[in-house]
């Protein structure tokens, strides 16, 4: 059982990913230096939580040299799906991240869904990733509460939820 996790949302240029942080924020987020709460409903939330809003493959930034020095808890990542992408996965497995994925396919700016030509359905699911595939011309709404509610039984099974009444 690892101590921290990575929820990716992986697509093309303009899938939908920023869409979704903001969707999960409830505002427009970047990424930043600091350490973010992020509340799962009204009452609950998680510390030590990192964006990485612009994904590390379009900046043409190795993932660990956007990440803190210390490894939060949670990570939230955009991956661009193109060649490469797995060196950011490998950042994670190799950290010890339990590893949660959104593929948007077709994202939202996609004509239509597109094979996976790079195999990465595949090399995750064999890495143990958790994968799901979701539409990114659809609403966020959906797959922003998949996130929550994994984020949810995630941190409540590790003691990390806090709780205001």
């Amino acid at each position: 059982m690892a101590d921290n996790l990575i929820i990716a949302v992986v697509g093309n240029r303009n899938s939908g990913k920023s869409k979704t942080w903001n969707t999960l924020f409830k505002s427009t987020v970047k990424t930043g230096s600091e350490l973010r709460h992020l509340y799962l409903n009204a009452a609950q939330w998680v510390d030590n939580v990192f964006l990485v809003s612009g994904s590390p493959e379009e900046r043409d930034i190795a993932i660990e040299d956007l990440m803190p020095k210390e490894s939060p808890s949670i990570v939230l990542c955009s991956v661009q799906y193109r060649t490469g992408m797995e060196n950011t996965f490998d950042y994670f497995f190799n950290q010890g991240y339990d590893v949660f994925v959104q593929w948007l396919n077709p994202g939202y700016s996609d004509e239509a869904s597109y094979a996976d030509n790079l195999n990465i359905v595949s090399w995750l699911l064999d890495k143990g990733a958790i994968l799901s595939k979701r539409n990114g011309k659809h609403s966020p709404e959906n797959r922003v509460e998949e996130i929550r509610q994994h984020i949810l039984g995630w941190a409540k099974y590790r003691d990390l939820l806090r709780t205001e009444f």
